[in-house]
């Protein structure tokens, strides 16, 4: 509660009391809106395990958590009267004033409280665990509650999962109990856009299903024909003689993801009053001639953030009071880091660095990924993504200045090209990454800070001031009106260092991806696709287009989507072949770490249901990323571990592993993953290589395990291009996941218990009777349906059928 103190004297929380004096209830001020508590702790979703409850005078949250945390109070959609956090000064702010986040340290189990006063402040109040949320009203309609829906059972629906427009699906349920009157099917079409902040669905039909017996109950079913391409909702409205339910999707929290559900089985809930709050059912419906590039299903990515991964060509490296283009940042100098194997700064932790973030550099480029290739060609991996390469202030590279030219600091056009096609004699492929929802104030399109030659062509904001006549005005929505030039025009999510392209420009459009645009000069150049950043905050109808255009040029270029969410949506054949699958990353690290392997199960099922299949295969599974901490970070090791502790996240990066490698999609590892490379969030998680010449320590022997891993999943095709089925065994620390490809099998079989367990596995009579684990060499029978397997402690078992 000390802290709690202290936030109190700066003004931002109250301490929580309930008054002395009983004050007549109020009705809620937002009505039926349900406000959220989101954060990090949430991914920023509005989740129902941290909504508020209205009672009287306020609204309140029973909340436990550890450590510090940031977050704001807002309602579903981010309605800007109905969102909360910290104003500049770190008090409590509504709206337009809460630009940032309210920040706690919580130890353990609290109350927050929203109230209102008379003056029109708003107050958040934490206290002691002391309210008593309202338990929902049992249901004791027996037909109600024996009515049973599973949207993976062929019994209930099929044909099973994403299908192409055209397809007639069937829909019934079953109660096994007297009473039920009439079924519904509601269908609706989702419309989502933004980063989820946008989510509705528009009804289209409601049909009366048709009832026939079921023994003493009543079965209803129905036919439906889906001729148009998009996502579509829908779940089931029942009528007894008791009243009317929602058979609706279940209470699943999908990583990243608004809503809720991960499909399957049904749950019946009163029919609410506000049908938002509703948990539909998602259809995926795409075109029928949605196909992604052959070789997309053999993809194992590396993923390289470049300034960090080597330096071959130290005459390019970024130097302080240089009079290079990188030997500045916007107005302040670089800074360099003397050794190769030096931690990146972070301004504020006392590393003796500057105060300005993403200005420190290694010299990390071009010549120094070609150096490697042979190196990166004997991992198993095939493909090479690169985050952003061209001209850009930054050490990451995302506020691109210049979308025809690589950065001087990581070489040339020519560097690239050389890479593409050194890379190509060894079988593989460049695959770059940029943004085309921002570029940097430092870039010739905005140059705020006046560094480009205007010469005909001036940035639309050189020297902080709106420029009408600049050939790229209208690349940018610009407001003249405003005194402060940060007002004048709109930085990406807040962000004035990322001014915010307006996509609807066809200017900027035609740039991009007209005729000879920017896109399709580096696949001349050898690139294999690309990979889009911020995908969700660029309209759909602009994908649409920008993916016609780079079909048409390349129909072999992947297209891969940066999307946390579920990415459904890119997956109609309009937009997008796959996405960077931040859903796998966070499901498999979860149960790396030792969480419930049922949880994993209900996200692949998610995805192995919602995604056409030609999609999931094309996802670039991740365990790591730029954006977000290393894997062996979320698996427990820190800089200062002991030595047992390294040996445990270890184990359980292998464990993660053998799940990446198998599981439908395709890997990709983060440079240096292989190697025992840690660290947190941004910038740690962008440690350099540690190359043994230039001081590092690489773990050889970790190298060795993810090398093996790779060759069996070139080995057995049926990893690469298998199709998934249901679990055989989902518990709490075991998983079985089978695959398929003609009459080959593989089985992997996953545990997380700290021990060495054995396993059961239910084979039906299509399954075939001999295996043997590829990791081992050992065989195993089947005896009577079932097949009985050791399994390591943190381990698992690769079965592959004779």
């Amino acid at each position: 509660m000390r802290r709690a103190r202290r936030l109190l004297a700066a003004g931002l929380l109250g301490l929580l009391g309930l008054p002395a004096v009983a004050r007549p209830c109020a009705p809620a001020p937002f009505g039926d809106t349900v406000l959220y508590l989101r954060g990090p702790l949430n991914n920023w979703a509005a989740q129902d395990e941290q909504a508020f409850e209205y009672r009287c005078d306020a609204y309140y949250l029973n909340l436990r958590a550890q450590g510090p945390q940031e977050f704001k109070v807002a309602d579903e959609d981010w309605t800007p009267e109905r969102t909360w956090g910290a104003d500049a000064q770190g008090r409590l702010a509504r709206g337009a004033a809460a630009l940032g986040n309210v920040r706690l340290d919580l130890r353990g189990a609290h109350t927050l409280r929203l109230r209102f006063e008379a003056s029109g402040a708003t107050r958040l109040e934490l206290g002691p665990l002391s309210f008593k949320p309202t338990p929902p009203r049992p249901i004791t309609d027996e037909a109600a509650l024996s009515t049973h829906f599973d949207s993976r059972h062929a019994e209930s629906k099929t044909p099973f999962g994403a299908q192409p427009q055209g397809t007639e699906i069937r829909f019934a349920l079953a109660s096994t109990r007297p009473g039920l009157l009439r079924a519904t099917l509601v269908l609706e079409r989702r419309h989502l856009s933004g980063n989820q902040e946008q989510l509705s669905y528009e009804p289209l039909q409601r049909i009366a299903m048709t009832p026939e017996g079921h023994g003493l109950g009543t079965a209803f079913n129905t036919t439906v024909r889906f001729d148009e391409v998009g996502i579509f909702g829908y779940w089931f409205e029942l009528e007894t003689q008791q009243g009317r339910y929602a058979l609706q999707n279940n209470r699943d929290t999908v990583h990243w993801t608004r809503e809720k559900g991960s499909l399957g089985p049904a749950v019946v809930e009163r029919l609410p009053s506000d049908a938002r709050r509703i948990r539909r059912y998602r259809q995926t419906i795409h075109a029928r001639d949605f196909a992604v590039p052959a070789w997309a299903h053999d993809a194992v990515y590396y993923a390289i953030f470049p300034e960090r991964f080597r330096n071959g060509d130290p005459s390019n490296d970024p130097r302080p009071g240089g009079g290079r283009v990188q030997d500045r940042y916007q107005g302040h100098d670089v800074e360099r880091h003397a050794r190769w194997i030096d931690k990146p700064y972070k301004p504020g932790s006392g590393d003796g660095s500057d105060a300005v973030y993403n200005n420190d550099f290694f010299g990390g480029d071009l010549a120094g990924i070609i150096e490697k290739l042979d190196d990166i060609r004997a991992l198993g991996v095939n493909t090479i993504y690169l985050t952003p390469i061209f001209r850009a202030a930054s050490n990451h590279k995302y506020d691109t200045a210049d979308y025809t030219e690589v950065d001087p600091a990581l070489g040339s056009n020519a560097d690239f090209e050389r890479l593409c096609a050194e890379a190509a004699k060894r079988g593989l492929r460049v695959l770059p990454d940029t943004s085309l929802n921002h570029v940097g104030a430092d870039s010739r399109y905005f140059d705020r800070f006046a560094r480009h030659t205007p010469a005909e062509r001036p940035g639309a904001f050189r020297g902080g001031r709106i420029q009408p006549g600049s050939p790229y005005a209208d690349w940018f929505s610009f407001d003249p009106g405003q005194a402060a030039p940060d007002r004048q025009f709109k930085g990406w999510v807040g962000v004035t260092d990322l001014p915010e392209i307006d996509k609807g420009s066809r200017a900027f459009r035609d740039f991009a991806y007209g005729p000879g645009g920017v896109m399709q000069q580096w696949l001349d150049r050898g690139a294999a696709g690309w990979r889009m950043d911020v995908a969700p905050w660029v309209p759909d109808d602009f994908w649409r287009e920008w993916r016609r255009a780079i079909k048409a040029h390349r129909p072999d270029a992947i297209t891969i989507a940066e999307t946390w969410f579920d990415a459904s949506k890119y997956f109609l054949g309009d937009t997008f072949d796959g996405t960077m699958n931040y859903i796998f990353r966070s499901a498999a690290l979860d149960f790396a770490a030792g969480g419930d392997a049922r949880r994993l199960a209900a996200h692949l099922e998610f995805m192995r249901e919602s995604y056409p299949a030609q999609a999931l295969l094309a996802n670039m599974n991740l365990l790591s990323s730029h954006d977000q901490p290393r894997a062996l970070h979320a698996l427990g090791e820190r800089e200062d571990s002991p030595a047992s502790a390294r040996r445990l996240a270890r184990q359980r990066l292998r464990l993660a592993w053998l799940l990446q490698v198998t599981a439908p999609g395709a890997p990709s590892l983060y440079y240096g993953d292989e190697v025992g490379v840690s660290g947190g969030d941004d910038p740690f998680n962008r440690a350099p290589y540690p190359w043994a010449d230039a001081g590092g320590a690489p773990d050889e022997a970790l190298r060795a395990d993810w090398r093996r891993l790779a060759a069996l999943r070139q080995q057995h095709p049926v990893l690469r291009h298998g199709l998934p089925d249901a679990p055989l065994v989902a518990t709490a620390q075991l998983l079985a996941l089978p695959r398929r490809l003609g009459d080959a099998r593989a089985l992997t079989v996953l545990s997380n218990a700290p021990g060495v367990t054995r396993a059961s596995l239910p084979l039906g009579p299509e399954w075939p009777v001999r295996w043997r684990d590829a990791l081992s060499g050992e065989r195993f029978v089947a005896d009577q349906g079932r097949l009985l397997l050791p399994l390591p402690a943190l381990g698992g078992r690769l079965l592959v059928n004779e």
